[in-house]
């Protein structure tokens, strides 16, 4: 496997190629499966890119838009914020071209991994998508599973949304998924980071935790705001701090070399917290988002 990049934090604009403002590929990311972009579009503004060897999602994070591949078309709904609503998206299949258009203009993630199939491209309707309310207590968040192999057809991308509330650690117990065993699979991940600004408009901030093995070291500890991203090539990651006051979203892009498959193991020095949240409720403010639109913003 690859090793770590000098610096797995990518902050927001580092890896811009115009128009994509994120640009997070195999080949700039030191690995061989897992990618993301992120475009911004102003309104009736469009956009056209070749999937190449990538199957690719189109996952709105502010806004709709419509999308055509080769000769056919869909609509995607959006939303107002990735705080708003959990929303629809669309599947696009590896060696075929698509056209972005957002009339009202809008913010889209295109997460991606390298795929042998070609499925068929298809939508993939809010209402549809399993919301799991993950953890207890201060370890409460929200897991949006659209794209796992549970709930959604792939070949080999694996990506949920995760919300987490303001004061509270997702992410946890740390854990890493780097061998290929019974109980763990190898997947690179990507975190794309967006922030709730405070009731003000004021933005806010998070922080993200990811560690190596003795002889494969990587350390992150950082600050993350609204478009940063960070890669797990391989190590323990966790926990994802959501600030006092400031609700927290993450992305997360997987794909690896094996079967499609999302398994887990705990830092064992950390696993036992799992057994306390038997004894604790869920945070009472998940869940932050279903498919219906929250008015509340």
């Amino acid at each position: 496997m690859a090793e770590a990049r000098a610096n797995p934090l990518v902050r927001r604009g580092s890896t811009a190629e115009r128009p994509f403002e994120v640009v997070v590929s195999p080949e700039n990311a030191g690995w061989r499966h897992s990618g993301l972009r992120v475009v911004n579009l102003p309104v009736g503004g469009r956009v056209k890119f070749h999937t190449g060897h990538d199957e690719v999602l189109v996952l709105p994070l502010t806004g709709g838009c419509d999308v055509a591949c080769d000769d056919e078309r869909l609509t995607l709904t959006g939303r107002r914020s990735v705080f708003s609503r959990v929303t629809d998206f669309a599947y696009l299949p590896r060696d075929t071209v698509i056209t972005l258009r957002a009339p009202n203009g809008g913010r889209f993630a295109l997460p991606a991994a390298r795929a042998r199939r070609q499925l068929p491209f298809r939508y993939g309707p809010a209402e549809d998508v399993p919301v799991e309310l993950r953890g207890a207590g201060q370890a409460s968040r929200q897991v949006n599973n659209f794209c796992t192999p549970e709930s959604f057809e792939a070949d080999a991308l694996i990506a949920v949304e995760v919300l987490t509330p303001g004061g509270n650690w997702s992410s946890y117990p740390p854990h890493k998924h780097d061998e290929d065993s019974p109980e763990e699979s190898r997947l690179e991940e990507i975190y794309y980071f967006e922030v709730a600004p405070s009731p003000s408009g004021r933005p806010g901030c998070g922080y993200q935790r990811v560690y190596g093995h003795p002889d494969r070291p990587i350390d992150v500890c950082a600050e993350i705001r609204t478009g940063d991203v960070v890669l797990i090539p391989y190590g323990w990651h966790g926990p994802s701090m959501a600030s006092p006051g400031y609700d927290l979203y993450y992305l997360n892009v997987m794909a690896g070399p094996g079967e499609r498959r999302w398994l887990i193991r705990d830092d064992p020095a950390h696993g036992w917290v799992r057994g306390t949240w038997t004894t604790q409720k869920i945070d009472p403010r998940l869940p932050l988002t279903t498919a219906r639109e929250r008015r509340r913003m």
